[in-house]
């Protein structure tokens, strides 16, 4: 008996499975589900010479392609998110920015319907409950401290799509404000942040677990005044977001995070806005004006770096090739670690059968060659 249409075997390559790498590997798609077996008449893809790894997770993402999560319409936000998608990006959390509070209540309604639709994983809130001190490429005059109701009515507005926010905990109503997601199984994150060591621990006791793009927007660390990057990566409890953009972050102080926290507690992100994908330009996030050059986004007011024009294929070739981390360890960071943080483990994040079939084909040199995502080819491989 023939198998279906859509029976399909990857075999011949590397593929990274949670227990390591398996050498001459073979990966099954039945439908859009990732099988443990196969029937007769399955048709066979040779990928020797290529790495399978799972669909990229990124969980702090404000746009891409030209088109903006944070204030764009539905149809802008499908852009970016496709923009993505064709490097390796299966699953995507929307990242807003600091806005009124109205405004960022009916952005979070419409962002919420794309979630239900499946065509976002979430809504990560960055702002406006943070720090004038370390305000980055966010609107000053818009910051506020986190009220737990003003917090409430972003979840609300959300409609259960919220997955992460990013607070300052330091300021009044920082601490029952995390308590406040905790309870709601919302992701308490301590992002643009002026807090002390101490302070940080109080947050992370109270209930948050990931650090808003480590070392960025906040304290660095010093020997008598060892700031919230100390307590972050000290406490197993915490999930640390690195930018691997060659901007961000110097390659040292990512191996630093590495060494700490282990590769089980890095979170590889993009912190993507606008031009990602898209190329120099004048660009806008949220209500500030960036412009975009040699790959580099900053705000025309200040200088300072305005998100990242980095997609994760990128961030995960730069792991390998530039910071020397095994492929093992940067695919539990970039695909797996987030999906866990997400509650998305179940069907994404690895290559277990069962799964949805959100994978990506890289070449020898660890650029991709192949997307696919629930079954279906995004990038299909052009082989010889």
């Amino acid at each position: 008996m023939a198998g279906r249409a859509d029976s399909t075997v990857l075999a011949g390559a590397r593929v990274v499975l949670p227990t390591g790498t398996v050498e001459n590997g073979r990966v099954i798609v039945e439908g859009t589900r990732i099988a443990g077996s196969t029937q007769d008449g399955a048709r066979t893809v040779d990928l020797s010479g290529h790495w399978v790894v799972p669909g990229f997770v990124d969980m702090h993402n404000h746009g891409g392609g030209g088109a903006s999560f944070a204030t764009g319409t539905a149809e802008d936000v499908l852009t970016g998110v496709r923009a993505h998608r064709e490097h390796g990006t299966t699953t995507v959390v929307a990242s807003t920015v600091t806005g009124d509070m109205d405004f960022l209540a009916r952005q979070a309604g419409m962002l919420s319907e794309l979630v239900e639709q499946g065509e976002l994983a979430g809504i990560h809130f960055e702002g406006p409950f943070i720090s004038p001190c370390r305000k980055g490429a966010h609107s000053e005059e818009l910051l506020r401290d986190p009220d737990p109701a003003e917090v409430r009515k972003l979840l609300d507005a959300a409609r259960g799509s919220a997955r992460m926010v990013t607070l300052a905990t330091e300021l009044p109503g920082g601490i029952d404000s995390v308590r406040l997601l905790a309870e709601h199984g919302v992701i308490a994150a301590v992002g643009h942040t002026d807090a002390t060591y101490e302070q940080t621990v109080e947050a992370i006791d109270a209930g948050a677990t990931v650090a808003t793009h480590l070392f960025n927007a906040m304290p660095p660390i010093g020997h008598r005044d060892p700031g919230p990057v100390t307590a972050l990566l000290e406490d197993e409890r915490i999930t640390v977001e690195l930018i691997n953009d060659g901007t961000h972050l110097h390659p040292a102080a990512l191996e630093l995070a590495y060494h700490h926290a282990g590769a089980d507690r890095v979170a590889l992100i993009t912190d993507a806005m606008d031009a990602a994908g898209s190329g120099d330009g004048h660009y806008e996030l949220g209500p500030l004006a960036v412009e975009v050059k040699d790959g580099v986004a900053r705000l025309v007011e200040g200088g300072s770096i305005a998100g990242s024009t980095l997609t994760l294929d990128t961030a995960f070739r730069r792991a390998v090739t530039i910071d020397r981390i095994p492929v093992d360890d940067v695919v539990r960071s970039i695909s797996a670690n987030p999906a866990r943080l997400l509650g998305l483990y179940d069907r994404v994040g690895s290559l277990d059968p069962g799964k949805d079939a959100d994978l990506v084909v890289l070449g020898p040199d660890f650029t991709v060659e192949g997307v696919m995502r629930r079954g279906e080819w995004i990038v299909e491989p052009r082989l010889g």
